[in-house]
């Protein structure tokens, strides 16, 4: 061997050789004293309320079970029934128009012009165009243009709301803009 390598052995030696067990003792007695002195602090539970019954009283209160009361009910729900059948009704006896079998997120508006005084907008579906003006049908959703102006257009549409009822909404349909390559 070499003279550094002599010199680097033995200097790995000797610093392995301070690192033995002689403070290990010290260390178990400082944990044993903290642990010792560690006590958790566990504030008690309160006692639980104890529950007091009410009874029912009939002629203070509303009947729930009232037979006037289940026929009102079942009243309410039928005029609301046919309200709905009014809005829906008309337009399940029309004829659709064709851009009715897109969904809306398929139709791109892409411009608008004028088209005998009347604004018409040009949608884009499925690499076709089509010229659309107010009173079309639109979407899958009973969608009619109310309006058109240059940068979009505004459909009223009939949809079910979570409780079933069908419901008339506006949604608009705005001029898409083709990245240029």
């Amino acid at each position: 061997m070499t003279l550094p390598r002599i010199a680097t052995v033995s200097l790995v030696l000797l610093a392995l050789g301070g690192c033995t067990a002689s403070g290990e003792g010290e260390l178990r007695e400082w944990m044993a004293s903290e642990r010792a002195q560690a006590r958790p602090r566990v504030t008690p539970l309160t006692e639980p309320k104890q529950f007091q019954p009410v009874g029912y009283e009939v002629h203070s209160e509303m009947d729930p079970f009232d037979p006037m009361k289940l026929t009102q009910a079942l009243r309410k729900e039928s005029a609301q029934l046919a309200s709905n059948a009014a809005l829906i009704a008309p337009e399940l006896a029309r004829r659709k128009e064709p851009l009715e079998a897109f969904p809306l997120d398929a139709v791109a508006m892409v411009g608008s012009l004028k088209k005998d005084g009347k604004p018409t907008a040009l949608l884009k579906v499925d690499k076709l165009l089509y010229q659309v003006q107010a009173g079309n049908y639109l979407g899958q959703n009973y969608g009619r243009i109310i309006a058109i102006n240059e940068t979009s257009i505004q459909l009223r549409e009939i949809v079910q709301d979570p409780a079933g009822d069908w419901i008339e909404r506006t949604t608009s349909l705005e001029l898409q803009e083709e990245a240029k390559k």
